[in-house]
């Protein structure tokens, strides 16, 4: 049977390794299984080594754990292995090198697919901001800057760090206000935007007072946040 697309955005991880596990405890929640198949997606760290060892560390015993490289060449079997998973964990890292990656291998249109037939997909900041139509990025640079581009599964932009990088804030903001952005949602470092069906459904967080905002261009809305414990 055919199962809700549902895409979770992190801000950033938590200030804790603790407070990260839980965030990714919930979105694996999401997948409805105890021990949910779970693919790791570093190419926005270049697949580097130590990304993925991490990922194996913070989650041995949670879920049945794979990775996808696309250094020197990605598998021949892109479709089969997205469509193995219950869910897909995007890293941090260059946004706009990526998704030009993806786009050579046709894997957008694969994790297009994946993502309506109900994998659940799943990052913090580049893995954040790849699932909408533009977000705030350090792609090009030491500078932060707008990325018009990404995958649009998920309607207007996004900006994650948002209380963290001191320089994202005023940024969105003004690319919305002076640019012509596309008004959207920012998350604090630690919150989960939760869209279900394209829709945002929840804000989750493991930080007391840490929240996501509603941002357009006559300023920022703070949303309910739960706290995840």
């Amino acid at each position: 049977m055919p199962r809700t697309p549902r895409i979770v955005g992190l801000g950033g991880g938590g200030d804790t390794e603790d407070g990260t596990r839980l965030l990714y405890d919930y979105a694996l929640d999401l997948a409805g299984k105890k021990r949910p198949r779970l693919l790791y997606v570093p190419t926005a760290v270049g697949d580097a080594d130590s990304a993925i060892v991490s990922f194996y560390e913070r989650l041995h015993g949670r879920a049945e754990l794979s990775h996808l490289r696309f250094f020197p060449w990605p598998p021949a079997d892109l479709r089969e292995l997205a469509f193995a998973q219950d869910a897909i964990c995007v890293s941090g890292g260059n946004t706009a090198n990526m998704l030009a990656i993806w786009r050579v291998h046709g894997f957008d249109a694969v994790l297009r697919e994946a993502w309506q037939s109900g994998v659940v997909l799943f990052g913090a900041s580049a893995g954040m901001i790849c699932w909408f139509q533009a977000g705030v990025t350090d792609s090009f640079g030491p500078g932060l800057a707008p990325l018009r581009d990404g995958l649009g599964f998920l309607a207007g932009s996004a900006c994650p760090h948002y209380d963290d990088e001191e320089l994202r804030r005023p940024m969105y903001q003004r690319l919305i206000r002076e640019e012509g952005f596309s008004p959207g949602h920012a998350a604090d470092a630690g919150v989960g935007l939760v869209f279900v069906d394209g829709e945002l459904t929840e804000v989750v967080t493991p930080r007391e007072g840490a929240t996501g905002y509603r941002v357009d261009a006559d300023g920022e809305t703070p949303l309910d946040a739960r706290l995840l414990a």
